[in-house]
């Protein structure tokens, strides 16, 4: 056919010179393939493989857990730390214990729940949702909202308008402070382990927040509390209750025991004698009777000695004007609204924290080595560190400095100036909007005031007091019309009466109550804040003009100074003065601060950290909160439960210096 032609190829064969096999001839001949490509791997490809395997590895993990037997972490636990002793309430079970008196739980500050019952528009869908405890997701959410539905009312100390958070009821309300983080849990356990239940547990919760009578004024919260001891001691064969508050509740249920006494409208008309018909003892756990320096820091500069850390890590971030977050500035405003955080300002003055140049525990060692009792074995260079040591006397009755030196020098040489009548102006925030709307009393304080402040260079306890009144006027004024930090004179005043002296052990009497007993449990071990050095903070239009001089540091191994704190025998909050001094000698029989001659124990527990991750956070703690899973004080609080007495416990259990620092206080007793 001539329409069809063979296609010519495009390019014809080479020629090849020479003779040629067929096998090269056949190869040649083969058409020629395109070379396969090596596919690319990108980030695309990268992400998914990985969250492809950390999905796979989650869902292997968990048909794991759920597969094994329940006992399965109990064997791997043991196997690796040998076998685990029976929690407290199993072992009093086998001794035969059983459920006796009701016990009541007073929560602390901060460790209560709070939900929403009433708020603003930001805070939609919100009704009652824990907006403090439990997750705190709203925080991360809304952090604005939540600062503003979580302060109070700068003049009345109560709710802002449009907006109502009140504290979570029943044990759920401080059995737990967030997922997996346990702060009366363990102990609600091991009390239901001898027999305990809803109807012979209650958990006095409050909102924390408020000063100790505005939970009265507002909740009617001391009302709730009487009402429900006396009908606990009613349904229980006439057993009296076992009280057992936690850190600041401590404060709260001394003001109530006098509130229940004191006759309306003030008080609770209880009578006199309220207190001996239903309280079998106060099992009071890392109480701050006398306050703590961590209070004065956290008012003054928003730290503590961890923020102070975070600060110097990451300077000028948690209170700069960069993005708009103002964060130590934000907790400034918010927590300045608490009231009850001026329950925990250090009571007593000087006489009892000490002046410029002594305090109770000066001779404080922070090396952590024990003095062996044959001294004639003690080598050379220990007896060398213990002289140098003596000479070197931590000056902590200087709870502000104003830079290491300060700290250091004898109060000679130490020349401030009074900034009690000193001239506030030149605004800090007058230039920027955004740092008025987020209010603190240093926008009134002034550069003039700022250096007045630290040109006095030294505060004792007794001018914290004054230096608080003129760097937060408002703020001292409301809380000083619920609070006191002195020492009485003369308790039959007729003043004391009033509530504000209530939560002060120095300024109050303990009620007439022979038959009650009192208890002081507390951790030691721990190097707990008692004093700080500060530095002016570098300039900027929003910002808190003080801060910790972390840099400041004692130079050795066994120094008490560490960024910028002097530390102190505690349990990581409360120093040992300050939850034992008055257990030690305070109330020690009948003095004039505990006329009926209550009995008084000091249960100390020496801190012992978990040996491994498997212990979780211990069971021979002595942190403030952690201590609420100690072995050794939950069989102390179950034993009495129970019926035993302070006695039968074996009396006081000391580990610290707390009776030899007592004696120093030079206090009329």
């Amino acid at each position: 056919m001539p329409l069809l032609r063979r296609r010519r190829p495009a390019h014809p064969p080479p020629q090849i010179d020479g003779p040629s096999t067929s096998a090269e001839s056949d190869e040649k001949e083969k058409p020629s393939l395109p070379m396969a490509r090596k596919p690319r791997w990108n980030c695309v490809d990268s992400c998914c493989w990985l969250i492809g395997c950390i999905c796979s590895l989650w869902w292997i993990l968990l048909f794991l857990y759920n597969a094994m037997p329940a006992s399965f972490p109990q064997y791997v636990t043991e196997a690796i730390t040998g076998p685990l002793p029976d929690p407290p309430g199993v072992k009093l079970r086998k001794e035969g214990l059983v459920a006796r008196h009701p016990v009541v739980f007073v929560p602390g500050i901060v460790t209560g729940g709070l939900e929403l019952w009433e708020g603003h528009q930001c805070a939609d869908g919100l009704f009652r949702k824990r907006l403090w405890g439990g997750t705190f997701g709203e925080v991360y959410k809304r952090p604005l909202c939540w600062v503003e539905h979580m302060s109070l009312d700068n003049e009345t100390g109560l709710d802002p308008p449009g907006i109502r958070v009140r504290p979570v009821t029943g044990l759920v309300a401080a059995d737990y402070f967030a997922p997996g983080y346990f702060v009366w849990a363990v102990l609600i356990a091991n009390l239901a382990r001898i027999g305990y239940e809803e109807k012979t547990m209650y958990m006095a919760a409050y909102d924390w927040r408020l000063s100790f009578q505005n939970t009265e004024v507002r909740d009617q919260t001391l009302s709730r509390i009487k009402s429900n001891i006396e009908l606990m001691v009613a349904t229980n064969g006439g057993k009296k209750v076992v009280v057992i508050p936690h850190s600041m509740g401590v404060l709260y249920f001394l003001h109530f025991m006098k509130w229940v006494e004191a006759p309306a409208p003030m008080g609770g008309g209880g009578g006199l004698d309220w207190c001996e018909k239903h309280i079998k003892a106060v099992m009071n756990i890392g109480g701050p009777f006398l306050g703590v320096p961590k209070a004065v820091t956290g008012l003054f500069s928003a730290e503590a000695k961890d923020v102070a850390v975070a600060r110097a890590i990451a300077p000028g971030f948690l209170d700069s004007d960069f993005l708009g977050l103002q964060t130590l500035r934000h907790v400034m405003r918010m927590t300045r609204t608490w009231d009850s955080t001026m329950s925990m300002i250090p009571k007593g003055g000087d006489t009892i924290w000490g002046g410029l140049d002594w305090s109770p525990e000066e001779n404080h060692s922070c090396n952590g080595k024990k003095k062996r009792s044959d001294d004639s074995l003690v080598s050379q260079d220990v007896k060398e560190e213990i002289m140098n040591h003596q000479a070197n006397i931590t000056n902590y009755g200087r709870i502000i400095s104003f830079g290491k030196d300060l700290a250091e020098a004898h109060s000679v040489k130490i020349e401030g100036i009074d900034f009690r009548d000193a001239v506030k102006g030149s605004n800090l925030a007058h230039s920027n909007a955004s740092c008025r709307d987020v209010w603190t009393e240093y926008h009134e304080l002034g550069w003039g005031g700022v250096k007045a402040v630290s040109d006095y260079k030294v505060f004792s306890a007794t001018s914290i007091l004054d230096l608080l009144r003129f760097v937060a006027p408002k703020m001292m004024q409301r809380g000083s019309a619920h609070f006191s930090y002195g020492i009485a004179d003369n308790l039959d005043d007729p003043k004391y009466k009033h509530y504000k002296y209530w939560s002060n052990p120095l300024e109050t009497k303990l009620p007439n109550a022979p038959g009650m007993e009192i208890y002081s449990m507390y951790g030691v071990g721990i190097p707990t804040e008692r004093a700080y050095v500060y530095k002016l903070s570098p300039s900027a239009e929003c910002y808190i003009p003080f801060q910790i001089d972390t840099s400041a540091d004692g130079g050795s191994d066994g120094s008490c100074l560490q960024g910028g704190v002097y530390l102190v025998n505690g349990d990581e909050t409360v120093p040992v003065l300050s939850a034992g001094y008055m257990c030690a000698k305070g109330w020690r029989g009948k003095t004039r601060f505990n006329p009926s001659g209550i009995k008084t124990y000091i249960r100390e527990y020496d801190h012992a950290p978990p040996a491994n991750l498997l212990e979780g956070r211990g069971t021979q703690s002595g942190a403030h909160v952690d201590i609420m899973g100690n072995f050794a004080l939950i069989e102390d609080i179950i034993r009495v439960a129970a019926g035993a007495t302070g006695e039968d416990l074996g009396g006081d259990q000391v580990h610290s210096d707390i009776f030899k620092w007592s004696e120093k206080i030079n206090l009329q007793l």
